[in-house]
Parts: structure tokens; sequence; C-alpha cells
């Protein structure tokens, strides 16, 4: 989906059309913290993206429109997209709330023009497809062209649609691995193709070999379905930097009720509870903490997420905490908890 949170956004407010628009955090005339959820793309136009500070983002386009991160809202809205490509392929993944892969024989321009055009009638968004004839080529072809965009890529064109791109473009290769590889002489996916096996192999392990495939295209992963949501997880940065221990676990106990409520409307289960502490400084520490037992219990979220979060608590300033839930799997229609069985 093209700037999906914020698409959304303008869909429900339609007098936003052609603002620029930043969702997230509270810029606080500037002196907010937080940061960009994503933003639309006249606010992109200014500089602005997903992950910068919000109040850099005020700075580069104070009448940005900026507008508080809303889930629920967002949820519906890919649910209402899903629905519609289900119906296009019998293989279907999806990998993220707006992203999603489809296996199909043939065809692949038409039924593309047709699942944009349901979206459109049925959502009022627009989305960018790629087709490919692996995940790999398809997902970038997907890039390629935003907003509202159709790239297609036939097999005899891969390596000519690939090889003029910055390696970037390849999902997993993030600045560090990039500067590795500029440092290499290898700045474009073309020259990743041709590069030495061993020699990236040397450089960057397994991950060098996997590297290679994708550059050349070599995608053999299958579409196949998957529980589209991996984790939920909330945080919140402090107005002012914290060390206060009576702060830190009420600000807990708050994000842990935020995350059930999630996970109790979604019918989810988790077995793992993670936290996040990011000190002043930005310097950012995670815990993890996986149960025996799947469960939905807003009892064992809390209890979990103060014990790591105990390991923390010291006399660092914190700007920033969070807490995720993973491992989930879908509660099926009368399956008992182990906290059923025992307190019947």
């Amino acid at each position: 989906m093209d700037s999906f949170f914020a698409s959304v956004e303008v869909r429900e407010k339609p007098e936003l059309a052609g603002k620029p628009v930043v969702v997230g955090a509270d810029p606080k005339g500037g002196k907010g913290r937080g940061v960009v959820s994503t933003c639309s793309y006249e606010a992109r136009k200014y500089g602005i993206k997903s992950g910068m500070p919000i109040s850099r983002a005020y700075k580069l386009c104070p009448t940005a429109i900026f507008l508080p991160v809303n889930f629920p809202l967002y949820i519906e809205a890919s649910k209402e997209v899903m629905s519609i490509l289900r119906k296009y392929a019998e293989k279907f993944q999806q990998v993220g709330i707006d992203e999603a892969y489809l296996d199909v024989s043939s065809k692949g321009r038409e039924l593309a023009l047709s699942i944009k055009k349901e979206i459109v009638e049925k959502v009022k968004l627009t989305c960018s497809i790629g087709v490919g004839p692996s995940k790999i080529v398809a997902k970038i072809a997907s890039d390629y062209k935003k907003p509202d965009g159709l790239t297609v890529v036939e097999l005899s064109r891969v390596k000519e649609f690939l090889s003029p791109l910055p390696v970037r473009k390849i999902p997993g290769i993030g600045k560090k691995t990039e500067a590795t590889l500029n440092a290499m002489g290898v700045e474009k996916i073309g020259q990743l193709a041709g590069c030495d096996v061993q020699e990236l192999m040397s450089r960057f392990g397994k991950w060098g070999i996997y590297m290679h495939e994708l550059a050349n295209g070599i995608d053999e992963s299958e579409v196949r379905e998957e529980e589209c949501c991996k984790s939920i997880s909330r945080e919140t940065t402090f107005e002012e930097d914290t060390d206060d221990p009576e702060n830190l676990n009420q600000t807990m106990e708050d994000l842990a009720e935020d995350v059930h409520k999630s996970l109790v409307e979604e019918r989810f289960l988790f077995k793992t509870v993670t936290i996040k502490v990011r000190y002043k400084g930005f310097i950012t520490r995670t815990k993890a903490r996986t149960l025996e037992h799947y469960t939905d219990e807003l009892g064992i979220i809390k209890d979990t997420a103060k014990a790591l979060l105990k390991e923390f608590i010291d006399d660092k300033m914190v700007r920033l905490i969070g807490v995720r839930l993973s491992s989930l799997e879908t509660r099926r229609t009368g399956q008992k908890l182990i906290e059923e069985f025992v307190a019947s």
C-alpha cells in the first residue's frame, strides 16, 4: 500500500488531500519527542521520512498536518484490503499490515490492474504492485514506481531490471552492509551479482551467498500462508528523561494494558514478552522472556514486563520504554488456557 497510515487518514479526512501529512508523535511546536511513523508523499518532498525524530520533521515542515497514530483504524483498513487480495490467488502471504504476496500462474498485469481497481473502489486507497518471477523481484518491483504504480518484470528482463538499482534496494541490506559493499566498490545490484561468492562469504558469511542469489533475482522461497501478525508492541517517549522507578513501572503497566487490549481484540495468545529501554543518548537495550505456555493474561504481561524492567532501573536517565508480545498464535474457539485448567 502507498504511505498506508497517512493514506488512511486522508481517506477519513478528504480535506487533507494534497497536503503534507505526518503520522506519529506530537511535535509540540518542534520540542516534541518521539518519531515519525509514516508520512504522505507531499511531506516526503520536504525531506520527512519514517523513523525521523518528530522535532526534526516539524523543523523541515512546520505547516504539515501532524496526526497521532490510530492503530485500530489502520488495522480495519488492512483487513479490508487483505480480504480483497485473498480472492485473487490460492497462495497468499501477508507480510505486514500493508503488504502481501500472491502466487498467480499467468496474466499478472491484468490481475494486478483488477486488484488496484477493486481496492480503489471498495477501500478508497491506492496501492503499488510489482509482478515478477520470484518474491524478491516482485518486492523490488513494487517499490519501483510509487505511488499507485504497477511494474511487471518478465523472467527474461530480471537482470536488466535489477542491475542499475542501488544495492540498498535489496531487502535486508541496511546502512552498514551498504557501506561495506560500497567500500568494496559495489554500489549497484548488477555489481553485486557479478561479485566473487567466496569474497562475499569472507565478509558476510552465509548472508553473502544469499545476497548474491538475490542480486541475481534468485529467490526460491514460496508464497505461503503465515500468521500475518508476528508481534504486538507499544512504546512511549517520556516528556522528560526520568530515572523514577514508580514512573517507569506505572508507564510499563499502561503499555501492558494497551498491548493486551490489541491482543484480545485480535484473538491472539502470546508466549514471549520483550521490553525495550532507551537511555539518554539513544543507547537502547532489550530483554525478553519466553513463557512455558501460551496465554493472554494481562497480569502475566504486567508481571513479566516489570520484572524485566527491574534489571534496567538504575541511575541512568531513561528516554523511552516499550513492550512487545511475540510468538503469537490465534486463539481457537473453545480453546482452554493453562490458567483456566488450574482455576477449574
